[in-house]
């Protein structure tokens, strides 16, 4: 399911995020002007991503927190969750950070374990571990 807004409320994200966390997605209108965008947003639904647009995750991060679950991660594996958040592939976050696949690799499996993530045929750890994210806000 794809959410196209005219609005600016990352509340309205969350409680997607919440009550689907795979094969989501919640975009701005006005940001979405490039039919590729679309598609390319439809494509990583349809392979069980979250697709959120990065204004709302800015926002969702910038909110002010409390002491969480994040804080065990280096500043890198923040880096590299905060790219999971916007909905960036191993592929594009190795782009991103000019780190190669094996360490992009080995900063998830860091922060899935960070997260006490466990492997299961029931979860979307990816997702999860972004939910985490969303939820902690700014500060870690």
């Amino acid at each position: 399911m794809l959410v196209l807004s005219q609005y600016l409320e990352s509340r309205y994200a969350m409680r997607l995020l919440e009550e689907a966390p795979e094969r989501v997605g919640y975009l701005l209108k006005d940001r979405v002007s490039d039919i590729a965008v679309l598609a390319d947003a439809l494509k990583r639904i349809q392979e069980g991503e979250c697709v959120i647009d990065p204004t709302i995750v800015s926002r969702l991060v910038q909110r002010p927190r409390e002491h969480g679950p994040l804080d065990e991660l280096t500043e890198r594996e923040r880096e590299v969750l905060g790219l999971m958040a916007e909905g960036r592939s191993n592929g594009a976050i190795c782009q991103t950070l000019f780190l190669s696949p094996k360490t992009v690799e080995a900063n998830v499996r860091q922060i899935f374990r960070k997260l006490g993530l466990q492997q299961s045929p029931d979860d979307h750890r990816r997702v999860l571990a972004v939910l985490t994210y969303l939820r902690a806000g700014p500060g870690d």
